[in-house]
């Protein structure tokens, strides 16, 4: 990948600096640091020249920092993200991970484009072009996710294709139609041959895939998955030559099951990501921080963690100076008080240090931003919708049972669950509070087709009231659960008003809201506004709703409409059968 042009003038400084003929800008004196080649905790100053590495050993610099008792960590790498998923400005999300140590993620940008095109890619590019957190950006694969599904965009092969000429292209992001793959669907293919002929790589999205259909899927050089739930599953795609991704994120949270990976020899070949983070796990848990504190609790070796979270991701997405402390490497690093508890002072990108404490030093959120708005009108106007009326929110066939998605616990996976309709619940029809079964509808909001989906979800505790969201993986059509048509309706058409969000209404009353104006999944306002709006959401979601602690209330229900993962989902277009890929009937004699 391009970098800064080398010059003689930079070189000679640096071999100046390393051999002791001149001080360097900033020495770490008496340092013990990690160091991940030889995975061993090892000793020296360490000097720092115009924000690289350039000698580890005995060094003066014109600023010192004594680092006795203390462990110096390279900086860590999210291996796979989606900065939308933290509902602030890609700035904002930059001084919330910051302090937790991180220096770049690999961001898949394909919530927005799903909403808003090429639009929406080059509004998260441009925001991020001059963040001192590198941003890779890889180039969204499933625009819509699969056929199926109704999203505000389609990117075919040759609309995406012209954005690999962009130097922090870095790749194609998670190839998420594997059906398509498999199946030797023209579009998904012609997708992965291009990204190969610019040298690129290709990511992965396969859940519970296996056998052959996973040795189809890898022969289109998959080369990552973040998506096993089982250490057997993991196994089976290491083995086959794929680098795992070991994911921790708000809801999907697959540490506990994968912890043997992080064994010899399978630790070479994985990296941690966290996917999808909400702003409040962010500020108050962690980012990749929290990981490699959740896997050193487990008994996991931290040194291995970290090389997990940096070198092994900076290798394989070809950062070839990243990921470590070592000559010729950014220097990008943590000083930790305790490296088993993984407690961080400061964190320090490109020799600079950026947070003291756990505090940002500057945010880049409250700096000038110039971006023109004009060019990115789908990303500030992406609603195109009727009002929805109640009687649209019936179900046409009248049958004996229902067919509901049941949540799985931990995760974004559901089960088909299918019983006899209770025809004296006195709510909609097919409700039953009794036996946690609640209505789920999705209607389009992108193209103005008047396309609603309505079934049944088990297991999300709502008693009464709806709760609607227009973030919803990948489409980002309107979600809304509840247990009366009346409280769904008036849901769905405060966020249309107010152009996306999240909002609560019970009693024909809206109880609360929270406006994400950018893309109907993202503000440009500060994270105050949406941790402490999404912790009065949620606090009313579980004491007056009744929706169970189990599940984090909204991000559980953004990936209720997600047609690649198992085994039922909800659509515009009604039930599908994510295995089979078909609209399956919600009520049936």
């Amino acid at each position: 990948m391009k970098k800064n042009p080398f010059t003689y003038e930079m070189f000679k400084k640096r071999v100046d600096v390393a051999t002791g003929r001149m001080k360097a800008d900033l020495v770490l004196k008496n340092a013990k640091y990690i160091n991940v080649f030889t995975e061993q905790i090892e000793e020296g100053d360490i000097a720092i020249s115009d924000g690289y590495f350039v000698g580890i050993g005995k060094y003066e610099g014109n600023n010192e920092i004594d680092c006795k008792n203390k462990i110096i960590s390279p900086a860590l790498i999210d291996s796979h993200v989606h900065l939308e998923s933290a509902m602030v400005s890609p700035r904002t999300f930059r001084d919330l991970v910051v302090p937790h140590g991180t220096c770049a993620v690999v961001a898949d940008p394909h919530e927005i484009t799903n909403v808003s095109g090429i639009d929406g890619f080059n509004y998260i590019k441009d925001m991020t072009e001059d963040l001192d957190l590198k941003v890779l950006m890889m180039i969204p694969s499933c625009v819509p996710s699969t056929p199926l599904d109704e999203a505000g965009a389609e990117l075919l092969a040759k609309d995406i294709k012209p954005l690999y000429k962009n130097d922090r292209v870095y790749g194609l992001a998670e190839m998420m139609n594997s059906f398509g793959v498999v199946n030797g669907d023209k579009e998904c293919l012609t997708k992965c041959v291009d990204c190969l002929n610019e040298n690129k790589v290709i990511d992965g999205h396969a859940p519970s895939i296996k056998g052959h259909l996973q040795n189809a899927y890898l022969a289109a050089c998959v080369t990552t998955d973040h998506e096993c739930e089982t250490y057997e599953e993991a196994i089976e795609k290491l083995s086959r030559g794929q680098w795992i991704e070991i994911r921790e994120g708000t809801v999907c949270k697959n540490l506990k099951g994968l912890i043997g990976l992080f064994k010899a020899p399978f630790y070479q070949r994985c990296m941690l990501a966290t996917d999808d983070n909400h702003p409040d796990t962010l500020r108050d848990l962690g980012h990749i921080d929290k990981i490699i504190r959740m896997a050193v609790s487990i008994g996991v070796d931290p040194i291995i963690a970290v090389k997990m979270a940096s070198i092994n991701t900076a290798m394989h997405y070809g950062i070839d100076d990243f990921g470590a402390i070592a000559n010729g490497y950014v220097a990008n690093f943590i000083i930790l008080s305790d490296l088993k508890k993984f407690e961080i002072e400061d964190v320090y990108l490109k020799g600079n240090r950026v947070s003291k404490n756990g505090k940002v030093i500057e945010k880049s959120a409250e700096k000038n931003n110039t971006l023109d708005k004009e060019k990115y009108k789908r990303v500030y106007n992406s609603f195109n919708m009727n009002e929805v009326k109640i009687d649209s929110l019936k179900i046409n066939r009248q049958g004996k049972k229902l067919r509901a998605l049941e949540l799985i616990k931990g995760g974004v996976l559901t089960k088909e669950f299918i019983c006899d309709i209770d025809t004296e619940e006195k709510m909609s029809y097919g409700v039953n509070t009794k036996n946690d079964i609640s209505k789920i509808v999705v209607v389009e909001r992108h193209k103005c087709t008047g396309h609603i989906g309505i079934g049944f979800i088990k297991g999300y505790g709502i008693k009464r009231g709806a709760i609607a969201s227009s973030i919803g993986h990948d489409s980002h059509n309107i979600i809304a659960v509840g247990v009366n048509d009346e409280d769904i309706a008036l849901a769905i058409n405060t966020l249309k008003n107010n152009k996306g969000g999240l909002v609560i209404v019970d009693d024909k009353k809206v109880l609360g809201e929270l406006v994400l104006e950018v893309s109907g999944i993202m503000t440009e306002k500060d994270e105050n506004y949406v941790i402490e709006n999404l912790e009065e959401l949620k606090k009313i979601s579980r004491e007056k709703l009744g929706v169970t602690k189990e599940h984090d209330p909204f991000m559980t229900l953004a990936f209720m409409q997600l047609p690649v993962i198992p085994d039922l989902k909800i659509i515009p277009k009604g039930l599908v059968n994510v295995m089979e890929q078909k609209i399956v009937d919600t009520v049936f004699d």
